[in-house]
């Protein structure tokens, strides 16, 4: 008898009706002979409601009391879909995140799970019940809630199968695998059979919201597979594992985009060294997380520093970097939150030459300025103008063949 997780989304779990269709997949997964740990987000828009209900009682919620609230969501789905269950004769139990043992630091709404304890969930299994827990959420030493931001519920139904030791995690949603690039943009987006760790992590760092990356980061530490396919259809998904692949194949696997980008400018800032710690620990801090750095040439000892934010922490960010500026004798700051990252992603671009050429080729033929470039070993990552991003999706797919990867 081997031991499966299931993830279901906010969309798969939507309504009563959606919910008695999850129990129904689920106990078909136990009637199999596994063990069966279920993982729920919230209900449909539940924690967009909850955002605005909050922002409508004051413009700058307590972080505590913030978490407390948005926990709530998928602590109505775990509820509801436990006396589904059993009133389909299944013994079913929920379990909040700290009950199933996620404890987690202090961060409040960007908690990382410091440990899992598994004896409360073992102990229900072997009593031959369905475990079904919140996702999204746990606690810390103090024993108060806190969550793990957007997509969080990856990351727990990622933790409890690798405490588990699961056979397979798997996350089922409104899409019904990982595709080439995104199909609302794309139409001619291919879904892939398969992908590989490191090729998920960079698509989903990039802004594929399938998963999260840290959900990817801990598949891949623990070598647990992952099946993202859809709650609605029987159709086959796309597996995220170790993967070998034949030389032959299109190095380019996909294209990422993401528009929840923002520039910060600071300007005037004096090149003596300590001068990136001054403006980059305190960002650390408040757990604002920086991706693209870039520092130009100075002239007379005075450059720029430009790095970029996600657009829903520019204003945390504005604020720390304030004060910064005024310790470091920097001239000011500009921002600009009208950006989007759009990326190309294979494990092959790293023995062969000539993608990054191609991609600006692409690009510059659209008409579409780049504002930066980030790089990895498999990645190159374009920013450009948010009203362009959707040109460059299609500009790049279509450049880089990617309509024609074999399903």
């Amino acid at each position: 008898m081997s031991l499966i997780v299931q993830k279901y989304g906010g969309t798969s779990v939507g309504d009563a009706e959606k919910i008695k269709n999850v129990a129904r997949r689920v106990i078909k997964a136990k009637a199999q002979g596994d063990k069966v740990v279920v993982i729920v987000s919230a209900m449909g828009d539940t924690t967009d409601d909850l955002l605005s209900l909050a922002h409508q009682i004051t413009s700058s919620p307590d972080e505590r009391e913030m978490d407390v609230l948005l926990s709530t969501g998928e602590a109505v789905s775990m509820t509801l879909l436990a006396m589904a269950l059993r009133s389909m004769g299944q013994e079913a139990i929920s379990l909040s995140g700290g009950q199933a043992g996620i404890h987690t630091d202090s961060v409040y709404s960007k908690a990382q799970i410091l440990r899992v304890d598994t004896k409360r969930i073992l102990k229900e299994l072997e009593q031959g019940k369905i475990v079904v827990v919140a996702g999204f959420q746990g606690i810390n030493e103090e024993m108060e809630v806190t969550t793990f931001g957007r997509g969080g519920s990856n990351i727990t139904a990622l933790a409890l199968a690798a405490a588990l030791d699961a056979s397979y995690c798997a996350i089922y949603t409104d899409v019904d695998g990982i595709y080439t690039a995104d199909p609302r943009l794309e139409p001619r987006a291919r879904k892939l059979r398969d992908i590989g760790y490191d090729e998920m992590l960079e698509m989903a760092v990039e802004g594929a919201q399938v998963m999260h990356p840290r959900a990817v980061e801990l598949g891949a530490v623990y070598g647990i597979p992952i099946l993202v396919a859809s709650s609605f259809v029987e159709a086959e998904g796309t597996w995220i594992r170790e993967v070998v692949e034949m030389e032959a194949r299109n190095k380019v696997r996909g294209v990422a985009h993401d528009i929840n980008v923002a520039k910060v400018t600071i300007l005037g800032v004096p090149d003596r060294p300590g001068i990136a710690a001054a403006v980059f620990e305190p960002l650390a801090r408040v757990a604002v997380s920086v991706d693209t750095i870039v520092q130009n040439a100075s002239v007379e000892k005075i450059t720029d520093l430009t790095f970029t934010v996600a657009r829903t922490d520019l204003a945390r960010a504005k604020r720390v970097v304030e004060p910064v500026i005024q310790e470091i004798g920097a001239k000011g700051m500009v921002t600009d939150d009208q950006l989007a990252k759009v990326s190309i992603v294979g494990t092959g671009m790293q023995n062969a030459p000539g993608y990054a050429a191609r991609m600006f080729r692409t690009l510059f033929e659209a008409g579409i300025n780049i504002e930066l470039i980030t790089t990895s070993e498999i990645r190159i990552t374009c920013i450009v103008h948010e009203s362009r991003v959707s040109d460059a999706v299609r500009a790049l797919h279509k450049a880089f063949e990617l309509e024609k990867i074999e399903p």
